[in-house]
């Protein structure tokens, strides 16, 4: 089977025309608290509840996911947009407002006003090109019996909201 060499510049472009739901990842690690933003999680399976989402393996965060046992999925709502963009930025600043967090009892960080957040265990992370690819297990589901917000989505290179079409 051939396969022809798609240039990086082109490809970035096509998914960039792909809507994105944002998250923040959180976890705890030896040197403290670790969170990176992504747009690459995804639901995988219902039974038992596994999702997934990328990082890059020149991520400051790569090495605490690599000796993390778990994690903290933040599915942002369309009123936290500069909180994404905090923790697409410089590591040094993303947990910087001691106000706008707390530690859970298992010791990983939690971001204060998320509509909805899981924590999940570490199941697998596996290498895929300049990425790895965490698959995670679900085990604790906060807010989903809150009311309805908006999320957040990154598009076109920006952040955006979902609006509902009208028939």
């Amino acid at each position: 089977m051939s396969h022809t060499t798609v240039k990086a510049e082109d490809y970035r472009a096509a998914m960039r025309r792909h809507a994105a739901g944002v998250t923040i990842v959180t976890l705890d690690s030896p040197r403290g608290p670790v969170g990176f933003t992504a747009t690459s999680f995804a639901s995988l399976s219902l039974q038992p509840p596994l999702v997934s989402f990328n990082i890059t393996c020149t991520s400051s965060s790569i090495d605490a996911l690599r000796g993390a046992e778990s994690v903290v999925v933040h599915l942002l709502g369309a009123h936290q947009r500069e909180l994404a963009g905090r923790f697409a930025g410089s590591a040094d600043q993303r947990f910087a407002d001691a106000a706008g967090w707390c530690r859970l009892a298992t010791g990983e960080p939690v971001l204060h006003d998320t509509p909805i957040w899981l924590r999940g265990a570490v199941e697998r992370l596996i290498p895929a090109g300049d990425s790895v690819l965490a698959i995670v297990h679900v085990i604790e589901l906060h807010g989903v019996e809150s009311e309805a917000v908006a999320p957040l989505l990154y598009h076109g290179g920006r952040w955006s909201a979902a609006v509902a079409l009208t028939e």
